[in-house]
């Protein structure tokens, strides 16, 4: 299997540590739960009951990273999940983790065990 560039290995490391601290996580869940449609900030900060300073940064970063997409709604902005950048992400490492090197059998994939933490945000 032929080694991925350097260039896309940095990308790909920059979009992971965009997502690297549990607001971001639960910022991206909740943008993907509302695919296609996507989210008004008031709507994220309602949930997530962040400050809309600390909101506000973290959509920057996902952002920057392309990992959401913003689009002005009159005085609104609207965040969506970039679908393809994320659909790039897991088919690298899918290629890479399962598929290549076998170090995952896909079939034996299950989804996330919830965590018995409450109540921490970052």
């Amino acid at each position: 299997m032929k080694a991925p560039a350097a260039d896309q290995v940095a990308r790909f490391a920059d979009m992971f540590a965009a997502m690297g601290t549990e607001s971001r996580v639960r910022i991206m869940h909740l943008l993907l739960a509302a695919h296609p449609d996507g989210l008004v900030v008031g709507e994220i900060q309602q949930e997530l009951g962040l400050s809309a300073s600390t909101l506000s940064h973290h959509l920057d970063k996902l952002r920057h990273e392309d990992l959401v997409r913003v689009q002005r709604e009159g005085t609104f902005l609207r965040y969506r999940a970039n679908g393809d950048a994320l659909k790039e992400l897991l088919l690298f490492l899918y290629a890479e983790c399962c598929s290549g090197a076998k170090a995952i059998d896909p079939a034996k994939l299950a989804p996330p065990r919830r965590s018995r933490r409450a109540g921490h945000t970052s």
